[in-house]
C-alpha cells in the first residue's frame, strides 16, 4: 500500500507535473509547528503478502486497494495533546501502475480521523495526516467516525465507523518469529521496518467501493516519528524524485 511523497510535493503533482527544482523547494519547506508521535501502524491491501508496491513494483492485481491506520499512544502537535487518537486512510491506486509511477494521480484518497478528537485536535490532527497519509489523489475527503482496535491473541482487528474494517495477523517466518521488511526502497519514517503478515478480512464500502479480500497483505508497525525527522525525509525524497530515482 501507499504513503510514499509528500503532501507539499503531491500538491503540486496533483496541479499537473512542475518544475522538479520547484518540488525540491517545496519539500524543503520547515514544518510551521513542530510535532511528534508514538504509536502503532496497522496497514493492509489488496495485494498478495509482502506488497510488491514498497519495492516499487506493479500491485498483485490490477489495482491496490489499501488502508493504513495510524493509532497515536502518545504526541502532541504543538501545544495539542493528541494522546489516545487515531486516523486512518483508504486508497486505490490506478490499474496496472506501480505506487512510484502513479502516485499523486490515484483513483481517491479519503481519510478518516477519531470522532472523539476536539476540533483542535482535529485540526492538529489533518496537519498530520498531511506527512503520515501524503495525498494520494488529486483531491482529498476527510470524514470524522469512531475509529477502533482490538487485539485477541495473534489477531489484530481494526473498525473504521461503518465504512471500514479488516483483521490480520504476522506470519511465520523460517526461522524463529516472523518475517520483517527493514528499509525498503519507499519506505518512510513510519515503515522503515515493519512486520509481515496476512489479512483474515479487508472490507470497504466508501468511495464508491465494495472491498472485500481475505488472505491478503497485512503490515504492523511500532514507531516514533516527528514533524523534524518528516522534514528530512522529504526534502530527500524530493531530491530522489529530481534525480529520477
Amino acid at each position: 500500500m501507499k504513503n510514499l511523497f509528500p503532501s507539499s510535493v503531491l500538491t503540486a503533482l496533483a496541479a499537473g507535473i512542475v518544475s522538479l527544482p520547484c518540488l525540491v523547494a517545496l519539500a524543503k519547506d520547515e514544518p510551521k509547528t513542530s510535532w511528534k508521535i508514538t504509536g502503532d501502524l496497522e496497514e493492509a491491501c489488496s495485494c498478495r503478502a509482502a506488497c510488491p508496491c514498497w519495492f516499487k513494483s506493479k500491485p498483485s492485481r490490477m489495482t491496490c486497494d489499501g488502508v493504513q491506520a495510524v493509532f497515536i499512544k502518545s504526541g502532541n502537535y504543538g501545544k495539542t495533546l493528541l494522546d489516545g487518537l487515531a486516523m486512518a486512510q483508504f486508497v486505490q491506486s490506478p490499474e496496472g501502475k506501480s505506487m512510484f509511477e502513479s502516485f499523486g494521480s490515484w483513483n481517491f484518497d479519503y481519510v478518516y480521523i477519531d470522532e472523539h478528537a476536539t476540533d483542535e485536535q482535529r485540526a492538529a490532527l489533518k496537519e498530520v495526516a498531511a506527512h503520515l497519509f501524503p495525498a494520494a489523489a488529486k483531491s482529498r475527503e476527510f470524514r470524522f467516525v469512531p475509529i477502533s482496535r482490538t487485539i485477541e491473541g495473534k489477531e489484530h482487528s481494526v473498525t473504521v465507523g461503518s465504512i471500514g474494517s479488516f483483521s490480520g495477523h504476522l506470519i511465520g517466518g523460517g526461522y524463529s518469529g516472523s518475517p520483517k521488511v527493514i528499509n525498503p526502497p519507499l519506505a518512510d519514517p513510519t515503515h522503515q521496518q515493519y512486520w509481515q503478515g496476512e489479512t483474515s478480512k479487508l472490507n470497504y464500502s466508501d468511495a464508491g467501493q465494495g472491498w472485500e479480500y481475505k488472505d491478503s497483505n497485512y503490515m504492523f508497525n511500532s514507531f516514533k516519528v516527528s514533524g523534524k525527522q518528516y522534514a528530512q525525509y522529504e526534502a530527500d525524497m524530493a531530491k530522489k524524485m529530481a534525480a529520477g530515482k
